[in-house]
């Protein structure tokens, strides 16, 4: 069974801490940050590097699960880099790049540009995005993009059908065309079933804006005293002080990426879920079948995306949306309307 352990490599020392993940059997060496654990029985080997320290990331964790989980399905070694900043995140691929691994995964937008000019770099080396893609990719970079706006669009119309006040808001972490996928289809999703709906957004911006609490509970709060009830927080790492303002302020909050219900029971209702271990792991499968380049993009047809109130096990989730079956089928009848093409939901990226 796989298994991680953490050491300090070559390259751990310049960059941080490097996680190792052994496809039968973990163990600690004082090799570079590129050895394997494996014990030379695995079939094939995977790196995976993360654009910060994994830490309580939930995203990240889950990028974490998805490269065990292929290193068990295709008996591969799979060594975790865990980057500090952008300094870091090229370090560590360098260092990936001479280990020459069957392929190197990396995660978000933050990894794009170096991940882009490596691709062009290094022909002979396959490479694999995860949760973003470049505008004109080489034939060996992979790329696994989600459609997050059509979750982002339920959640909104659990908003809509649950509001008292009849003002919903996000929290964001910046301005950006790429996170309007958590705002415009939210605020679509709750007039579309409730026309008298207002809306509004605040942004979290500053020096750290995927990972300051404190903005972002402050944003929140301003959301609540302004009069919104429900609020989508797409704040990264700031979503807890999201949580933390609408346990104070009496307002409830919406999580993203995993089951963030769990981090504040009581203030949140459901989670915008992205499935970034389903991707990874079976975009690892393609490239070892072969089947190299290109995008696909998970949505909720593909099981990519979801709800946590639409998955087996909501009552046990901590999510409040447990207690409204009434408002889970009505979500489920609009689920089923995008799955069939019958409602199409506009991604703001492309929207003109």
């Amino acid at each position: 069974m796989t298994s991680f352990a953490r050491r300090a490599g070559a390259a751990a020392i310049a960059v941080g801490l490097v996680a190792t993940v052994a496809g039968c059997s973990g163990s600690d060496s004082g090799g570079g940050a590129g050895d394997s654990a494996s014990g030379g029985d695995t079939e094939a080997s995977i790196i995976l590097i993360t654009p910060t320290p994994i830490g309580s990331n939930n995203f990240l964790q889950l990028a974490a699960e998805g490269a065990e989980q292929a290193g068990e399905e295709y008996n591969a070694s799979v060594d975790v880099y865990e980057s500090e900043d952008p300094a870091s995140i090229q370090q560590n691929l360098d260092a990936a790049i001479r280990e020459q691994p069957d392929v190197i995964v990396g995660v978000s937008f933050s990894v794009l540009d170096q991940f882009t000019e490596a691709a062009a770099n290094y022909p002979d080396q396959q490479f694999l995005l995860i949760d973003t893609t470049p505008e004109e990719p080489a034939d060996n970079l992979t790329s696994a993009a989600f459609k997050e706006y059509e979750a982002t669009y339920l959640t909104g119309v659990e908003a809509g059908l649950l509001t008292e006040t009849n003002s919903v808001g996000v929290v964001a972490s910046l301005d950006t065309p790429f996170l309007h996928r958590w705002i415009d289809p939210f605020f679509e999703g709750a007039k579309s079933v409730n026309e008298g709906v207002t809306t509004a957004v605040q942004y979290v911006g500053g020096d750290n804006p995927f990972g300051d609490q404190a903005r972002a509970k402050a944003q929140a709060l301003i959301l609540g005293q302004s009069g919104a009830d429900y609020i989508q927080a797409a704040a990264s790492g700031g979503n807890i002080g999201a949580f933390e303002a609408a346990a104070e302020g009496g307002f409830k909050a919406f999580g993203v990426d995993t089951n963030q219900c769990e981090d504040s029971p009581g203030n949140v209702v459901d989670n915008a879920i992205k499935r970034v271990d389903v991707a990874l792991l079976n975009s690892v499968g393609d490239i070892l079948d072969g089947k190299t380049g290109g995008t696909t993009a998970y949505g909720l047809a593909e099981g990519g995306v979801g709800l946590t109130g639409l998955e087996e096990g909501v009552e046990d989730s901590q999510c409040l949306i447990a207690d409204f079956p009434d408002v889970i089928e009505q979500v489920k009848a609009v689920r089923d309307q995008i799955v069939s093409g019958e409602l199409e939901v506009q991604d703001p990226l492309t929207a003109g």
